[in-house]
């Protein structure tokens, strides 16, 4: 991923949004990180910018000990209203 960030830096955020996530991304990369706390977030607009399809990268311990699916359950419903205006979703 060419958009990704990680930091132990204090701050309103466990992990810090890159300057370059265009809004879309932004939203999403907000939500999952005001959801899950995590130690490692991705978020890319794989669809040439235009919105449709995004690839998502998040650990956190929120998913210790959870199925994969469950993990991905969780993720889903966080994101249900982003995902009702999108082709689709990798996580």
């Amino acid at each position: 991923f060419a958009r990704s960030f990680t930091s132990t830096a204090i701050s309103r955020y466990p992990v810090l949004p890159p300057a370059d996530l265009d809004g879309g991304e932004l939203n999403i990369f907000t939500k999952l990180n005001d959801n899950f706390s995590p130690s490692k977030l991705q978020v890319q607009d794989v669809s040439a910018g235009c919105g449709t399809f995004y690839a998502i990268e998040i650990v956190s311990p929120a998913f210790k000990n959870l199925s994969m699916v469950k993990q991905h359950q969780l993720v889903n419903k966080t994101l249900k209203e982003e995902i009702a205006g999108i082709h689709g979703l990798q996580v």
